[in-house]
């Protein structure tokens, strides 16, 4: 993303708003957009992004309410907790509903399908492994053997336990038949800093960040794990492509609303969505600065991409013997 837009973006998110609210009536109701990831991150800007054009279609103003913690629970807790009128929504990634509902199941006050109501999925985008310079590895046949020959210095880092990156840099480790301690970390600023200082050998999150330090020569993303080379990036191979036998996986950012929230409303709220994500300005923001793909889908396509993930994922997360703290 590049300086100004994130500078812009941050500021709005010190005041709590979607830049258009600004620019919005002031006598109509506020939409609120919870957002359970950091202001400035990567979700948090998709959602700026997008929530910056809402009122033009919508004719109200729109602000975000970040609720930030436990790997976004708090704003799904706040989603729930929220009246269904129509009034508040959650953008998030499938991170947040798939994998804390596979890993910590029972733990949770909310159930995915009875207390939330599917909206639309917004973007799709690669998650990768890049690997340290100071590995002098440009491919995964070369970590397979590097890890081998270092087995003290091998892991990956993570922004974080019990997600989508633990569980394919795991995945990852099981297909090649190679011992790699996963390191995490609190975020993914921290986790790039110490990958690109050469403190940690490999890494595996989103685009976003990697993506610079890919192109500077700072960093070498060794693949993707998604089921074809992304648009984004089409000199990186896919996993796949250099013989990794694993689950095909992306990751993706939707939008939920309180269980029974009048059709009228997510309606609403869909036709604006699809309008939005049809801008050129916004197409061209996602995808050039924030390295992401527009790609709509009604609420009924997204609780089928819900449901086949929840399944994929479940036989796989179970036989990790994977426990949260």
């Amino acid at each position: 993303m590049t300086s100004p837009t994130r500078r812009r973006l941050l500021l709005s998110a010190a005041a709590g708003l979607a830049p258009g609210l600004l620019r919005a009536q002031p006598d109509k109701p506020v939409l609120r957009i919870l957002v359970g990831l950091p202001p400035g991150g990567g979700t948090d800007a998709i959602a700026r992004a997008i929530a910056d054009r809402l009122h033009e279609h919508l004719g109200q103003p729109v602000m975000i309410d970040n609720r930030v913690g436990v790997g976004g629970r708090l704003a799904c807790d706040a989603l729930m907790a929220s009246k269904p009128d129509g009034l508040t929504w959650m953008i998030a990634p499938n991170a947040t509903p798939t994998f804390q509902t596979l890993v910590f199941g029972s733990q949770l006050k909310w159930n995915l399908f009875r207390d939330f109501a599917p909206v639309a999925a917004l973007v799709s985008y690669p998650l990768g492994m890049a690997v340290s310079t100071a590995t002098g590895v440009t491919n995964v046949r070369e970590f397979v053997q590097w890890v081998r020959e270092h087995p003290k210095e091998a892991s990956f880092g993570v922004p974080g336990l019990g997600g989508q990156n633990h569980f394919l840099g795991a995945q990852f480790a099981k297909a090649m038949g190679i011992d790699l301690p996963v390191t995490p970390y609190k975020g993914t600023p921290p986790l790039i800093t110490d990958l690109v200082g050469g403190h940690v050998p490999a890494a595996v999150t989103l685009m976003d960040e990697m993506l610079k330090h890919h192109r500077s020569g700072r960093a070498r993303v060794i693949g993707i794990f998604s089921d074809k080379r992304s648009e984004l990036m089409p000199d990186i191979p896919t996993m796949a492509e250099q013989g990794v036998k694993m689950l095909a996986s992306e990751g993706w950012t939707a939008m939920w609303a309180p269980a029974k929230t009048p059709p009228a409303e997510i309606a609403r709220m869909q036709q604006a969505l699809r309008k939005v994500l049809e801008t050129p300005t916004v197409r061209e923001l996602l995808t050039t600065r924030l390295s992401v793909v527009p790609g709509y889908l009604d609420g009924a396509q997204m609780a089928q991409r819900q449901r086949d993930e929840l399944a994929a994922w479940e036989p796989i997360i179970k036989a990790s013997g994977f426990k949260p703290e």
